[in-house]
């Protein structure tokens, strides 16, 4: 059964950090492109950022380059987002999603909320 379950979501203060688990199973997950995507109430979902089946090459949205960085442990199974400097507007259910290279094979996990409020 394939699954991906997120884990690490929560409230933080502006300026804070928090670090997002993408946990894997059911599936040859180094044989998947991982994405992290976001949607905050009212808005479309969109793509925080992207990292390669063996984690050598990344890319951000502009709205978190240079604060939030994406990586994978493929021992573990496991994808990462970490965020720093985080703002209100980072508020929002983050995803992860896992992109089979080459298809249109993909699986998401359930999402895990992310508020940024002082």
């Amino acid at each position: 059964q394939v699954q991906l379950v997120e884990s690490g979501g929560g409230l933080v203060q502006p300026g804070g950090s928090l670090r997002l688990s993408c946990a894997a199973s059911g599936f040859t997950f180094d044989s998947y492109v991982m994405n992290w995507y976001r949607q905050a109430p009212g808005k479309e979902r969109e793509l925080v950022g992207s990292i390669s089946i063996f984690g050598t090459n990344t890319n951000y949205a502009d709205s978190v380059k240079g604060r939030f960085t994406i990586s994978r442990d493929n021992a573990k199974n496991t994808a990462y987002l970490r965020m720093n400097s985080l703002k209100p507007e980072d508020t929002a259910v983050y995803y992860c999603k896992a992109q089979r290279a080459g298809s249109r094979m993909a699986y998401w996990g359930q999402g895990t909320q992310v508020t940024v409020s002082s």
